[in-house]
């Protein structure tokens, strides 16, 4: 493998670069741009149960350094995803896909993954139980332990493959949610999901966004994703995939020093679509820049 590979859960990546669920679609969409196999892998579109249309618009509002979406994990539900966006996907994308999965129920999170899990091209689960723009899932399960490791239970009972639950920040304590999750059999932890925030339209006097809130992301909220991912990776075993603001080389780096093992692109994707492969073909001079020899020498050298 070359100065870039990493080893996530038992599968070797190329790099370490992972475009986040949300920001890049089921992949062809992207693959009509450039072509994606330079990637590490990446997480594909929030997929749940049933079919979502998602929240009312507007649910995108611009703000310094970021954005709010409040999209609502709109998608077409697992059976589509596996009858129409997989065939689709796996003709651009020869490497091991991550699924991103959501829910609003214990029995919901292990329907979609027990669904999905014989799918050849599927190689880990993202366990989303932190998304902060649905109301009665997502995020309400990710802000208690024991409710963060019952759906870590439930989904590893049905799946075969590594199981990388997705933490808020939007908690007091990230630290003791993912430990939770790792007694609960999680194979890995990413983290973070965006941040709540929220936009006032002053000449209407009433919230940009028809959810009135939603989630935070983009460079202002890297310093807050570096330290979770320090604080967890430091108190787990497992795993972390590290994100939440990353746009650069040096970004990768910084998170990776951190103690995260891969990094998940998000927003960068959504104002420079070329933002992955840039930054891919960016590590190796960055690396030179800093006398890195390889990548993963670097994994969580802070102390």
């Amino acid at each position: 493998m070359g100065r870039l590979s990493v080893n996530l859960c038992g599968i070797e990546l190329d790099n370490p670069v992972i475009p986040a669920s949300g920001t890049f679609g089921f992949g062809y969409e992207f693959a009509e741009l450039y072509d994606i196999n330079c990637l590490g892998t990446f997480s594909f579109k929030g997929t749940t149960k049933e079919g979502r249309f998602g929240n009312p618009t507007p649910r995108i509002a611009e703000c310094t350094a970021g954005m709010i979406n409040a999209v609502g994990l709109q998608n077409p539900g697992v059976e589509k995803v596996i009858s129409n966006e997989l065939p689709k996907l796996k003709k651009c994308f020869s490497k091991p896909v991550m699924a991103n999965v959501s829910g609003f129920s214990v029995d919901d999170y292990a329907h979609t993954c027990e669904k999905l899990d014989p799918e050849k091209q599927i190689g880990w689960f993202e366990v989303n139980v932190s998304c902060p723009n649905v109301h009665g899932g997502g995020m309400s399960f990710g802000t208690d332990p024991k409710a963060a490791a019952e759906i870590t239970r439930a989904v590893k009972a049905v799946t075969t493959k590594p199981v990388i639950v997705k933490l808020s920040p939007n908690v007091t304590d990230i630290v003791s949610i993912a430990k939770a999750c790792e007694v609960a059999g999680a194979d890995g932890i990413s983290l973070i999901n965006t941040m709540l925030g929220m936009r006032i339209d002053l000449n209407r006097r009433i919230p940009i966004i028809k959810n009135k809130m939603g989630g935070f992301s983009g460079p202002a909220i890297f310093p807050v994703a570096v330290r979770m991912v320090y604080q967890v990776s430091k108190a787990v075993k497992i795993p972390v995939i590290g994100m939440g603001g990353v746009s650069t080389a040096e970004d990768v780096i910084e998170m990776m020093m951190a103690g995260a093992t891969a990094v998940e692109i998000g927003a960068a994707n959504l104002v420079n679509p070329f933002a992955c492969r840039d930054i891919i073909n960016e590590l190796p001079s960055t690396l030179d820049r800093y006398k890195i020899n390889e990548i993963k020498d670097i994994i969580g050298v802070v102390e």
